[in-house]
């Protein structure tokens, strides 16, 4: 066979090879975008929906469940849901004191906090939360909670979902009733009753501080054995309470 047929010949195996390539790549592209979209659906009916149906339980609940391998049908469950009107509005002030400061003023994320975060660590201050409520209710309805990259990108696109299709009142109305106040105490109504006996609608300022005044480590910190450190924050949240404004 003569040089110049062969040099043809490996030609069009290279152009074969390369219009195969392309044809492959065309179609994983076409695949992802059809991938990403269907997640863009699916993830903004999820929070379509709760916007009008109350969450039946967490994903911590969920796998919390899982771990403890239940053989029995499960009971996972939000079981003391209140409506937002029958919530305290001592509590609704306590947590906006403790938790969130500018709720009503931001659109997911608190810049003021973040910043103030990254000055903190710049100056050795340690490390501080800067997560709002809506992060908050973002992970703890949405997702799990182990610390990495890809939990705190969907935790940041969760929560750009539920300030595009909730109201405020509904964000913390589904926050309330959904954190975690520590063993066997899912939400503020559980909480109430486990810690003071009394429903979240009778709770004191008092007994609303300090209820958030634990929230930042609900398995460390009490509201019944309160330590000097969980005291002084029940009194600085009293503090900012009178100028909380009252989520209706």
């Amino acid at each position: 066979m003569k040089p110049g047929r062969e040099s043809r010949t490996a030609r069009g195996s290279k152009i074969l090879a390369s219009g195969k390539k392309r044809t492959f790549l065309r179609l994983a592209l076409n695949w992802g975008i059809k991938l990403i979209l269907t997640l863009i659906l699916l993830t903004v009916l999820q929070v379509l929906l709760f916007r009008f149906v109350n969450p039946p339980f967490t994903v911590m609940m969920l796998k919390d469940w899982i771990q403890k391998k239940e053989t029995s049908s499960p009971d996972v469950r939000l079981k003391m849901w209140q409506p937002l009107e029958d919530i305290s509005p001592h509590v609704r002030k306590a947590v906006l004191a403790g938790e969130d400061q500018r709720f009503l003023s931001h659109h997911g994320f608190d810049f003021h906090e973040i910043v103030q975060a990254f000055k903190d660590i710049a100056s050795r201050k340690g490390i501080r939360g800067a997560s709002t409520i809506t992060m908050q209710v973002a992970r703890t309805v949405f997702l799990w909670h182990e610390r990495n990259f890809f939990r705190k990108a969907a935790e940041a696109y969760y929560s750009i979902l539920i300030e595009m299709f909730w109201s405020k009142r509904r964000i913390l109305e589904i926050y309330l009733n959904t954190v975690d106040w520590g063993w066997g105490a899912a939400g503020i109504e559980e909480a109430s009753r486990k810690y003071f006996g009394t429903p979240s609608s009778s709770l004191l300022p008092s007994q609303a501080a300090m209820l958030a005044a634990v929230l930042p480590s609900p398995y460390k910190w009490s509201p019944v054995k309160p330590d000097e450190n969980v005291l002084k924050r029940q009194q600085r949240i009293l503090r900012d309470m009178k100028r909380m404004p009252l989520v209706m």
